[in-house]
């Protein structure tokens, strides 16, 4: 089994909870070691620019915003749909600094020749 780990996410903040969870698998695949790379489409490319991720989803959920950056700080990757960001005009000199535009061929790039643990939200 690959030690990588890519998390599909769709939702952004219409659906905090979601956003949330996905944060927290990645933060704890990446602070075990694991390369992490979360692929963001449809409105969950928003969380990649600076501000965006700042919500709390729930009555005890952590705060959006400290899960993103322990993310970041633990070397997770964002790796956001190009057709789903220029469809939406934002500008990639915004992106925050662990995120780069990048579609299914260099997801299917980073992922390589072994078998990746997969998780959708």
């Amino acid at each position: 089994m690959s030690s990588k780990v890519v998390i599909n996410l769709a939702t952004g903040l219409e659906d905090a909870e979601r956003v949330t969870v996905a944060f927290l698998v990645g933060g704890a695949a990446a602070a075990k070691g694991r390369p992490v790379a979360m692929f963001l489409t449809k409105e969950a490319v928003r969380l990649a620019l600076p501000g965006h991720a700042d919500a709390v989803a729930c009555d005890g959920c952590p705060p959006l915003a400290r899960i993103f950056q322990q993310y970041a700080d633990a070397g997770g990757e964002l790796l956001v749909c190009p057709i789903c960001f220029n469809s939406r005009k934002l500008a990639e000199g915004d992106l925050v600094a662990n995120a780069r535009l990048a579609g299914a061929t260099p997801l299917w790039e980073w992922i390589g020749d072994e078998a990746a643990s997969v998780f959708s939200y």
